[in-house]
């Protein structure tokens, strides 16, 4: 008895590619379901990991040695206030390096007097010292920061969501804004202050202005400090003890970066919803290679019937209908690593990130494609298989 030839790797690719080349349309519209799924589980994981690593590469740039004091609330639920000398205080502390604070107003700013005292915009209005800006990481868009003699004079500064919000986008020579009953000239606009976000929203005074026009009693709010970062932990131990030593319980201290930092840690949160998206996508996209897969066997039992006549298998016919229904997949999975990719470079640069496509998403994505043109050809490859030569041939 002769024993069949063996089909070689180079024949089974050639022959699998028989159903890509003769019925494209149906085979595209097979793969993309997969591809779609694979695309959205690449992008999803490389998003993710652009936004962590540009998030983690931010707050290396403005440090970790940022802490801030803040006033708490008292025994019984009120407001508490930071003494005075609370930033004197904590700048003696050996290891802080630079001190800086703001104090709330009470007062509202307005783009002119006629606008209703309601619409606040959710703006608050701030003295602050004039080193604020190094301190916090912060820096000047357009104009100047305040001075010794700007911070005595009815001058601000505009955070950058509050310039937003107040429809000021660069300083010209007499801009103002109605604050606390009366123009107050603007000197600058900030840009994004990622360590210190309340400040976005804020319009900064001087101290002394504060005091003088705007009714400010002088007590800090919050006082930031930066410190010698291997001492952070040990400085931020001894805050809330410092900064009012009557009562400590009465002050917040907080590491502006450790909340990036969670953020960073967060960013895949919502990750599973995106995946399990995606997962559905692939789900589908096995169907359709499952479907067609079936229709080809109905539609191809001539030509299941004449090889097996010819000397053809039955492993042989069950590996060229799986090879078949395994390449369909990955061309839907490269497809979808390649969308999924460009998606990523795409969105992260726009946002300065660095473009991170982590290996278990490409790699993710072609094991899953693998995995499913493998599962959904195993059954009609078997179903090829048990044909009859003799059944498979009265359809010719």
């Amino acid at each position: 008895m002769i024993a069949p030839a063996a089909l070689r790797p180079s024949d089974l690719v050639r022959v699998a590619g028989v159903v890509l080349r003769t019925r494209r349309l149906r085979a595209a519209l097979s793969a993309l379901g997969i591809a779609i799924g694979v695309a959205a589980i690449v992008a999803v994981l490389g998003l993710s990991a652009s936004s962590q690593a540009g998030l983690l590469a931010e707050i290396d740039k403005l440090g970790t040695n940022l802490l801030t004091v803040t006033n708490g609330q008292s025994f019984f639920g009120q407001p508490a206030e930071l003494p005075l000398a609370a930033p004197g205080m904590i700048a003696r502390i050996a290891p802080v390096l630079h001190v800086a604070d703001t104090g709330s107003t009470s007062v509202n700013v307005y783009r002119s007097p006629y606008i209703p005292a309601v619409n606040t915009n959710g703006l608050s209005v701030e003295a602050a010292t004039t080193n604020l800006l190094p301190v916090v990481g912060a820096s000047v868009a357009t104009g100047s920061f305040l001075n010794a003699a700007t911070a005595t004079q009815p001058v601000c500064v505009l955070g950058a969501q509050a310039a937003s919000l107040l429809g000021i986008d660069r300083v010209y020579p007499g801009e103002r804004v109605w604050l606390g009953g009366m123009w107050f000239y603007v000197a600058g606009i900030l840009t994004p202050a990622a360590l210190a976000p309340e400040i976005d929203q804020a319009v900064l005074v001087g101290f002394a202005a504060g005091k003088r026009y705007l009714g400010f009693d002088g007590h800090p709010t919050t006082v930031y400090l930066r410190t010698v970062t291997s001492q952070t932990a040990a400085v931020q131990s001894v805050l809330a003890a410092t900064a009012n030593p009557e009562a400590p319980n009465e002050v917040n201290v907080s590491q502006p970066s450790s909340t990036l930092q969670a953020r960073a840690a967060a960013q895949g949160a919502l990750n599973g919803l995106f995946l399990g998206l995606g997962a559905v996508s692939l789900l589908v996209g096995a169907v359709g290679v499952a479907n067609i897969m079936v229709i080809s066997v109905l539609e191809r039992r001539s030509e299941i019937g004449l090889r097996r006549a010819l000397g053809a298998t039955k492993g042989q016919i069950r590996i060229q209908f799986l090879s078949e229904a395994v390449l369909l997949a990955l061309l839907g999975g490269v497809v979808g690593v390649g969308v999924g990719a460009i998606a990523t470079a795409v969105y992260a640069s726009t946002r300065q990130w660095s473009v991170v496509v982590p290996p278990v998403a490409w790699a993710g994505g072609f094991g899953a494609a693998l995995a499913i043109g493998a599962v959904a050809g195993l059954a009609p490859a078997i179903r090829a298989a048990r044909l009859a030569p003799t059944e498979a041939l009265r359809t010719v």
